[in-house]
């Protein structure tokens, strides 16, 4: 079995993140496989919604396989991993049909990313929900994750999760407008299949167009701000220390630089 399992069943698609024992934490090749996937829906009209899951029931996904960070040792290094993982995200926000996510678990970092692009999120009861950098590896979201976040939630909110660095619950996720509904873990895969059902059979070009239409909204991010924004944490010091520190399981020794 591969670390990401995909299905097609009466028209819904279902993806899922298939490394529990790694609290199915995202390799590159996932990440690509999902991007596959989302763009493919575009040409593939056997199906009309996907669900977005990860197995074993202690986590969505949560985040980038940290291993792979230590590998960075240029400041292109650090731009062409934040170029890849934000193609991808935009081939999950941009995906031709409804995309939901049913999140379980620990959805952290780029697993919440992931999430925050789907069209819609069912929370299990156990969701812990959060971008954990400032306290684990010292670097930053991009702008474009920034923005989405922002447009989902708002500044304040969005400066909430990052400079506390915790894990909101599913019931503040549901109140800050994260998720759309909380269920048991028991419910959660019939209950997204449900409503994968339900929009799967609505007008799809109305769809559509409200999904352009609001990302749309979201526009004139500078490339160059962007660029120094990655580079300031990505090359810093304190990145590598919070890569080793997260690795060796101890806490990092923040310098500021």
């Amino acid at each position: 079995m591969g670390d990401i399992l995909h299905s097609v069943e009466d028209g819904i698609a279902t993806v899922t993140f298939n490394r529990p024992r790694a609290r199915n934490a995202m390799t590159f090749e996932m990440y690509e496989r999902l991007a596959e996937i989302c763009s493919g829906a575009a040409s593939d009209t056997s199906v009309r919604a996907i669900v977005l899951t990860g197995a074993g029931g202690e986590a969505f996904a949560s985040g980038t396989d940290i291993a792979k960070f230590r590998e960075f040792q240029t400041p292109e290094d650090s731009l062409a991993y934040e170029a890849r993982i934000g193609r991808v995200l935009r081939a999950v926000e941009e995906c031709a049909v409804p995309t939901i996510a049913a999140l379980a678990g620990a959805c952290t970092g780029g697993g919440a990313a992931i999430a925050a692009c789907c069209d819609l999120r069912i929370a299990a009861s156990d969701l812990k929900f959060g971008f954990p950098i400032a306290r684990t590896l010292g670097n930053t979201l991009s702008l474009e994750n920034y923005a989405r976040l922002t447009a989902l939630i708002g500044p304040a909110r969005v400066k909430d999760l990052i400079f506390t660095a915790r894990l909101i619950s599913a019931e503040e996720a549901a109140a800050w407008g994260v998720v759309n509904q909380i269920v048991r873990a028991d419910e959660l895969a019939s209950v997204a299949r449900d409503l994968a059902r339900k929009v799967a059979g609505h007008a799809p070009l109305t769809l559509r167009a409200a999904k352009r239409a609001l990302a749309a909204l979201r526009s004139g991010i500078d490339p160059d701000l962007a660029r120094e924004i990655n580079l300031s944490c990505y090359q810093s010091e304190d990145f590598r220390e919070g890569v080793e520190a997260f690795l060796a399981r101890r806490p990092p020794v923040w310098k500021g630089r």
